[in-house]
């Protein structure tokens, strides 16, 4: 289904022998005690009311519709949205909302269809987005270059693929369509084992 894996392209620049030590480090720190710690204490995870459903809001200002979203393709949305501007722009309220392609099942008018995930990557936290062209049909992150399969938010190549569970599998929102085709984000739990802990990842039930 997939192409095979490709090189990650090349950064904007180079970091210094120390300050990539200094990384490392932090790195090794955090890897120690990952098993122990509840991340989503730490985590700025997206908060507000949360106990109802809401629309997907797209960037125009318009409820998301099955009628006329197009198929393969994707929008950049907040969630969950608030009456703060500044708040708004936080990475980690930024979610890729997407139909997916044909062959993946976006023609069907219902929820299956759509994919809600985080987009802050689980490997260093750059913002990714998802490529709809022909060969391509992935989530791709600009820093590092990790993929993420559109199916399941799970990383398949670059970085964020080489981490451990639940690293390596994106934070999602659960989605219902109503009568009309609008289509309506639920109620998430920030948990690993749930809908994820955005900036940490989510375990892939399967």
């Amino acid at each position: 289904m997939y192409m095979a894996q490709t090189p990650p392209p090349p950064t904007g620049g180079k970091v210094s022998r120390r300050d990539f030590l200094k990384l490392m480090a932090a790195a090794g720190t955090v890897m120690t005690f990952t098993p122990f710690v509840d991340w989503g204490k730490f985590l700025p995870n997206p908060t507000g009311n949360l106990s109802e459903r809401q629309p997907v809001e797209l960037p125009d200002g318009s409820q998301a519709n099955v009628k006329d979203f197009p198929v393969n393709h994707s929008e950049a949305i907040i969630y969950p949205k608030t009456d703060d501007e500044v708040l708004n722009q936080e990475a980690f309220r930024t979610w890729q909302f997407i139909r997916l392609p044909e062959e993946l099942g976006g023609a069907k008018n219902d929820a299956s269809a759509f994919r809600i995930y985080s987009m802050v990557c689980l490997h260093l936290w750059c913002l990714w987005k998802y490529f709809p062209d022909t060969g391509r049909k992935r989530g791709e992150c600009p820093c590092h270059g990790s993929m993420y399969d559109p199916m399941t938010g799970k990383a398949f190549a670059g970085p964020a693929s080489l981490q451990g569970p639940p690293s390596n599998v994106l934070p999602m929102l659960n989605v219902e369509v109503d009568k009309d085709g609008k289509i309506w984000i639920m109620p998430p739990t920030w948990s690993p084992d749930k809908n994820g802990i955005v900036g940490y990842g989510r375990f892939l039930n399967v």
